[in-house]
């Protein structure tokens, strides 16, 4: 599966965004997804996650209240509503996928998950 993730741009603080991850070449519902970040010198992390049927989810303890991951089933993509942004959000979100992903361990590790995409960059400026 071919991943493409879009939406970022620069937002003030406590702005909104919606970060969308399509997918070609396969349906997206038979891949849990996951959003990662990566700011400048830092690690990539985990962001928040969906279970394939789209039922589970799962958040990073930063933005629980404030991101919402949802799939579009109809237009194969999954979402990323990203709300009350803050300068430390500031960073390049990727999407990633995996076929085989079991969801009854956290879904974090970057490790576990085979397609990725390219990375949209998201600024949160003060």
């Amino acid at each position: 599966v071919q991943l493409q993730a879009s939406g970022g741009g620069l937002v003030q603080a406590g702005g909104s965004l919606r970060l969308s991850c399509a997918a070609s070449g396969r349906t997206l519902s038979n891949y849990a997804v996951g959003w990662f970040r990566q700011a400048s010198g830092k690690e990539r992390e985990f962001v928040a996650g969906i279970s394939r049927s789209g039922i589970s989810t799962h958040y990073v303890d930063s933005v629980k209240g404030r991101f919402t991951i949802s799939r579009d089933n109809a237009k194969n993509t999954v979402n990323l509503r990203v709300n009350s942004l803050k300068p430390e959000d500031t960073a390049v979100y990727y999407c990633a996928a995996d076929r085989n992903l079991i969801w009854s361990a956290p879904p974090t590790p970057a490790t576990q998950y085979e397609y990725w995409g390219q990375g949209t960059l998201v600024t949160v400026s003060s």
